[in-house]
């Protein structure tokens, strides 16, 4: 390595150039790591380098830009100063620190999701303690940040070496030979923030070489620039009269009628069974205890049912031929919050921040509307702290009492209901993201015995963590190591068996249901910038007093507390988007598939999708769902349905249509 430009300005240049090598070594590598899923011409990787180049100089030219203006202003008199020198080694230790971290840290962000940095890399800036624990388990914190500091430096030795500095504090260089240097940078760096977005690198359909070009400190700011997403602004629109015309139609069921005629109102009254098939029957309406677990990332992947060869889920594949049993169920997005709105709001995912994140969500038409005008006391139990991702508002807001590891953390004083504090000598084993799954499943019947001993039938929200990073849980439970997901998996499936075991002693279980299913995928990277069999999840209805049976239809999130609530025999008003999938027409058939900007419909063998470049696409799925084919021979109506889904869920929140009335 060679000094460039000898001059006042070299040590800048020479940092330039490192960060613009590296990140390319960075860029080679996750191509490399990722090659079976690109699916491009050489033309095409050769463009994602090329934009990623730019990318990296702005980037480059970001972290300069407070040096290049105090070398530009600093007084030619003090230049080579110990003021100087100071400063200057302050300034580049911690930006190579920053350089280094985010390079290594783009390594297991991308194992995990696949993408470069985006908004859940923003989201978790806000969760320190969760975070930084959860890196401090899952990797070797010392060592790492030992390995940055070596790194760091080696590279102001490298730079010693070349003569960088020897040049940067001898050069008592003139104020306009100085702002000669200094303009073209600051200009470049300007123009280049000015008209670069992330979208220059969205060239292709193939969503790896897409992220490869792009650069993960850019990526993260753009991500938090942009983490609310106006649908009127950025999405397809039909007039909002034919908007809610095709919803309308599509979501009203047999047993169903609308209570208005105004044409923005969905509230739809649901008639459990017709009048005959009552008298006939002496079907009634059941109201058992409901207990719902949400398993963390419990993709379809792992279930022997779904093709899986490692049996590591033999409690649930025991389940699963004993229960209602959903096999072609999909989750509408990639984040526990995605699976807890639709479970809870049964609507399509709106583009940007889930609505779980959102301000001003309490109070809205959810599951605990029609469960408090049954008589349910609803519980909400999770083994972290509830602040994270907002969940204790979220839920409190819609009646649940919370059950969570308190860390001080308080509810909104306009929240009425109660908060449980999960104790300490109640926990045997916890980790970054809480405690262990049968820590947990020990609260649901702690609270479960509660109720029941006050005559009150319940619900249970459960949402498990045991099956997340780092995949760590109490010794001696099974007989795969620690650290891994297929172990993680393994304990997930044993405490769900040991929670079941332990339930059916209890005066209560004959009179509880369990509904059991993922919140997402453990991944979503793929070919695609929506990777259809990355959303297959499985999810049963447990102890329900009807036979087992396979329901392979195709099943969103959304749809499947609505089905519940019709084997119950439930009648209630709803405003939901979910349907009943068993008072649902095998055309009618359809899942909401999205990530943070991309919304998808799959009906049939057609999958439609819309982006925040007011575009439209469609592909033809295979029947494993494992492959895509763009077509050009457009459906008109499936892309005017898949609008009407997502433009009226976001104006409904938005204009405030979904609170309760």
């Amino acid at each position: 390595m060679k000094c460039l430009f000898k001059n006042r300005f070299s040590l800048l240049f020479n940092f330039v150039g490192l960060y613009l090598a590296l990140s390319f070594v960075v860029r080679l590598v996750l191509f490399f790591l990722s090659f079976k899923d690109i699916v491009s011409s050489f033309l095409d990787v050769f463009k994602a380098f090329g934009i990623g180049m730019l990318f990296d100089l702005t980037v480059a030219f970001s972290f300069m830009l407070l040096y290049n203006l105090y070398l530009l202003f600093f007084p030619k008199k003090w230049i080579g100063s110990f003021f100087d020198k100071i400063f200057t080694i302050i300034y580049f230790t911690i930006i190579l620190f920053i350089l280094f971290f985010s390079l290594m840290a783009e390594f297991p962000f991308w194992e995990e999701f696949g993408v470069r940095f985006n908004f859940i890399a923003v989201d978790y800036l806000i969760y320190t303690y969760e975070v930084v624990s959860n890196i401090n388990e899952s990797y070797p914190l010392p060592i790492i940040i030992t390995t940055i500091l070596i790194l760091v430096t080696a590279s102001f030795f490298l730079f010693y070496k070349v003569g960088v500095f020897r040049s940067t504090f001898l050069s008592k260089t003139p104020f306009l030979r100085r702002l000669t240097n200094s303009t073209p940078i600051l200009f470049s760096t300007i123009l280049l923030l000015s008209f670069l977005t992330n979208s220059m690198a969205e060239f292709s359909l193939n969503s790896v070489i897409n992220e490869v070009g792009k650069n993960g400190v850019f990526s993260f700011f753009r991500a938090y620039r942009s983490s609310e997403l106006d649908y009127d602004k950025f999405y397809k629109k039909l007039p909002e009269e034919k908007a809610y015309s095709v919803l309308k139609r599509n979501l009203l069921q047999e047993n169903q009628i609308y209570k208005s005629s105004e044409y923005d109102d969905i509230l739809r009254q649901t008639q459990s069974q017709s009048q005959s098939q009552v008298q006939a029957q002496g079907a009634e309406e059941l109201r058992p205890n409901i207990i719902l677990v949400v398993i963390e990332s419990f993709s379809g992947e792992f279930i022997s049912a779904f093709g899986n060869k490692d049996h590591i889920t033999p409690n649930f594949d025991t389940l699963a031929n004993n229960s209602i049993f959903f096999t072609n169920l999909y989750a509408t997005g990639t984040r526990t919050v995605r699976g807890m709105e639709a479970l809870t709001l049964s609507v399509p995912p709106t583009p940007g921040n889930s609505i779980v994140r959102r301000l001003n969500n309490g109070n809205l038409f959810s599951i605990g509307t029609i469960l408090k005008q049954k008589n349910y006391h609803s519980y909400f139990i999770y083994g972290g702290d509830g602040y994270f991702d907002n969940m204790n508002n979220f839920f409190s807001g819609q009646g649940f009492d919370i059950v969570d590891r308190d860390r001080g953390n308080i509810l909104s004083d306009n929240l009425k209901t109660h908060r449980y504090t999960i104790l300490n000598n109640e926990v045997s084993f916890e980790n970054a993201w809480g405690i262990c799954d049968g820590d947990l499943y020990k609260q649901a019947l702690k609270y479960a015995d509660r109720s029941s001993s006050q005559g009150q039938r319940f619900f249970q929200f459960i949402m498990t963590t045991s099956n997340h990073r780092p995949y760590t849980f109490p010794e001696e439970k099974i007989d795969l190591p620690q650290g891994n997901r297929n172990a993680a998996v393994k304990y997930t499936d044993f405490t769900l068996g040991k929670f079941l075991e332990e339930a059916k002693t209890k005066p209560w279980y004959s009179n509880t249901i369990f509904v059991v299913l993922a919140d997402h995928c453990a991944s979503s990277a793929g070919k695609w910038e929506i990777n259809i069999n990355k959303h297959h999840i499985p999810a049963i209805i447990f102890n329900l007093k009807n036979k087992p049976k396979k329901i392979d239809r195709l099943t969103s999130q959304i749809d499947l507390m609505p089905t519940l609530f019709g084997y119950l025999n439930w009648n209630y008003q709803s405003q939901f988007y979910g349907k009943d999938i068993n008072q649902t027409k095998p055309n009618d058939e359809r899942a909401f598939i999205s990530n943070y900007r991309t919304l998808g419909l799959l009906k049939g063998n057609t999958f439609t999708q819309i982006d925040d470049k007011k575009r439209a696409i469609q592909f033809k799925v295979s029947k494993d769902r494992n492959s895509m084919s763009e077509t050009n021979n457009l459906n008109p109506e499936l892309i005017n349905e898949t609008i009407s889904y997502y433009q009226t869920a976001s104006a409904r929140f938005k204009k405030g249509k979904m609170k309760q009335r």
